[in-house]
């Protein structure tokens, strides 16, 4: 006997927004089921004596010195800019906000 019914599949598809067919209803519930019972043996094969993992290998990760290094001043920023004004790039209005 499945694990998850049709109409818990069609509950499923209705949250989703998916429209699926009655064939379909058949096909997820069993491919449901199978994830489902594959969770389940994972479940039952974890043992206390395993400790908890996030990954297969460990990992460790490389970080860089932060180093303080000069950047543009506002002129040579501004001297690409298709527009500026105010010492900032003006761009086109898109919200249609009010002056």
């Amino acid at each position: 006997m499945p694990s998850i019914s049709r109409d818990e599949v069609a509950h499923l598809a209705r949250l989703a927004r998916l429209a699926v067919t009655e064939d379909e209803l058949d096909l997820f519930a069993g491919q449901l089921d199978v994830i489902l019972q594959s969770v389940a043996r994972v479940g039952e094969v974890a043992s206390q004596d395993v400790p908890p993992t996030s990954h297969a290998v460990p990992l460790t990760n490389v970080f860089r010195e932060d180093v303080v290094r000069p950047g543009l001043t506002q002129q040579q920023a501004l001297s690409g800019a298709p527009a500026a004004e105010d010492g900032r790039f003006r761009v086109p209005r898109i919200l249609g906000e009010e002056q």
